[in-house]
């Protein structure tokens, strides 16, 4: 009942509104079913004037009716036409809220993992989030239907079992006892169920975290022929994931089985007591009433605890996916300062420290990043190189020291803004399985065409592009494995230069090439020099030579190794 609860916060004009359909259809049908009652004693007795209840009699005199067979079986009619429009209203409000929580929930987590610190994502898999936003999101909003669904039938019931009551309230009372006691023994397959849709969210999450870096090492698992390791480890956890649904299969079949005959065992059980037993036997006419009403009752009570088993299947998908956002946005960015970014002078680096708890990357460093120049870092791996870029581009902050720009502390200036000026190529070509074109804008529709030829041309890719058969429209393949490491390295470039960035950023952008290619883009690089400023973090002798300035870290220690 808590996702219920947490929705209706959520959702408050959706879930009002739905209510109050389901009340007042709820009302209708039993002002409807009152009126079923009288009509059958007059068939019963022809030629009698219908008895109807004092209320109900009351509620004709507003409209000036007499409560005639005639009038009572309209009111029927009407009833039950008022019920079916007004269910109708309420369940189509239900489908567009279970529409809304599927899309707000997938909405929320991406806004909480976009906004969130750069160290956040180093704890999360990237599947499990995939999981969270295509599976977890859309069995929440199942979870929201099946109780929405259950709600419904409950306003059923309630309308049924207080017809019911006028006609024979111990009868009405033994039924819904009898029903309880159902409830009651059937409940500890709802329990299993709930645990094993809990299991079947964890064993997802797992199962498309393993899925998705297995298929990112496919390649070298299959050069090794070890493609047997990620087989062996996706089998067993589509077991363990195929053994969670089949108990939850096997829970809901034993439900839905087991509730029928129950319920047939104890209405037979009352039903010989009630012949066998009661002094003052009702007229025919209003058993048959009573026992109509109260097998509605039942069936609904049945139907209640069968979409609260569903809710309870599903449910553990909902707090998942609240975990993870919750998650998020504690984890995010937070940055006061207001000033606009200029990059004129210099990025200076000044007497910083940067620990990742009890690792200390940089020890008091000092370098200079010259406008208009390129500046390399080198050195060995864990030396604190890319801990530099994340500096540079406010990603980390220091324990000690400062970034400054034109002298301005970064803490002082708007980050996002300074971001925006920035062009990353990191070491991985992380393209799209999209076309060339997309890849290099990202989708973003203020990008004309004319900026992204201009970028490949910048990137020295244009010629290499038109040559392309479907030229800019081209597909590049899963991770751009279309093209080779070359063109993937310069589409790359050209994405990082197509906004006009005042910084470019090259995180070991070379690693995977060979020499003819990277002396090429090291070609560019010292070509682009005086547009824009180039920082490079590189191992490489050509991204080495070219630089104006080359600094060495070593154990989180900086010094200039030349200086042109």
């Amino acid at each position: 009942m808590r996702l219920l609860v947490t929705l209706a916060r959520q959702y408050p004009a959706r879930t009002s509104l739905t209510l109050f359909a389901l009340i007042l259809s709820g009302t209708v049908e039993g002002i409807g079913l009152s009126a079923l009652f009288p009509m059958l004693n007059q068939i019963q007795q022809t030629g009698a004037q219908p008895e109807a209840p004092e209320w109900l009699e009351n509620l004709l005199g507003i409209f000036n009716l007499e409560p005639t067979i005639k009038v009572l079986a309209i009111t029927l009619i009407v009833g039950m036409w008022l019920k079916s429009i007004l269910l109708m209203t309420a369940n189509s409000q239900v489908g567009f809220t279970v529409a809304r929580v599927a899309t707000d929930l997938r909405l929320r987590l991406l806004r909480a993992l976009m906004e969130a610190r750069w160290s956040y994502y180093h704890r999360q898999s990237t599947g499990g989030l995939a999981n969270a936003v295509a599976t977890e999101a859309m069995r929440a909003s199942e979870a929201f239907l099946q109780g929405a669904r259950m709600a419904s039938f409950m306003v059923q019931v309630v309308v049924a079992a207080s017809v019911a009551f006028v006609v024979s309230w111990q009868v009405t009372l033994g039924a819904l006892g009898g029903g309880l006691i159902v409830l009651v023994t059937l409940s500890w397959l709802v329990r299993v169920t709930r645990r094993a849709g809990s299991n079947q969210t964890d064993l997802q999450r797992s199962l498309l975290a393993t899925l998705t870096d297995v298929l990112h090492s496919v390649k070298p698992l299959k050069a090794m022929a070890r493609e047997f390791f990620g087989d062996s480890v996706l089998q067993n956890e589509t077991k363990n994931l195929n053994k969670a649904l089949q108990k939850q299969v096997l829970s809901k079949q034993a439900l839905l089985s087991a509730q029928e005959p129950l319920m047939v065992t104890l209405g037979v059980i009352g039903l010989y007591f009630y012949v066998t037993h009661a002094e003052n036997q009702m007229p025919i006419a209003s058993l048959m009433t009573l026992i109509l009403l109260l097998v509605r009752v039942l069936i609904h009570l049945n139907k209640v605890q069968r979409q609260y088993q569903e809710m309870a299947g599903s449910e553990s998908a909902f707090f998942a996916i609240e975990n993870a956002i919750a998650e998020a946005q504690a984890a995010r960015e937070v940055h006061t300062g207001t000033t606009t970014p200029q990059l004129k002078e210099a990025i200076q680096i000044q007497d910083v420290s940067v620990a990742y708890e009890d690792n200390k990357v940089l020890r008091k460093a000092d370098l200079t990043i010259p406008v208009g120049q390129m500046t390399t870092l080198i050195g060995p791996s864990g030396s604190g190189k890319t801990t530099i870029v994340d500096l540079v581009a406010g990603m980390v902050t220091p324990s000690e020291g400062q970034v400054l720009l034109d002298q301005l502390p970064l803490s002082e200036t708007d980050v996002k803004a300074w971001r925006r000026c920035i062009g990353y190529v990191p070491q991985e070509t992380l393209l799209l399985h999209d076309t060339l074109i997309h890849n290099i804008t990202l989708g973003d529709p203020e990008i004309s065409t004319d900026d992204v030829i201009r970028a490949l041309k910048d990137a020295d890719a244009w010629s290499f592009v038109q040559q392309l058969p479907d030229g800019l429209e081209t597909m590049v393949g899963e991770r751009g494995g279309l093209l080779s490491g070359g063109q993937r390295q310069r589409i790359m470039i050209a994405r990082a230069l197509v906004l006009r960035p005042a910084l470019l950023i090259l995180d070991e952008a070379t690693s995977a090439l060979d020499v003819e290619s990277e002396a090429g883009i090291a070609k560019t690089l010292h070509r682009l020099c005086g547009e824009l400023t180039i920082l490079a973090v590189s191992h490489r002798p050509a991204l080495i030579e070219c630089a104006h300035r080359v600094y060495r870290l070593d154990s989180g220690v900086v010094s200039i190794e030349t200086q042109q």
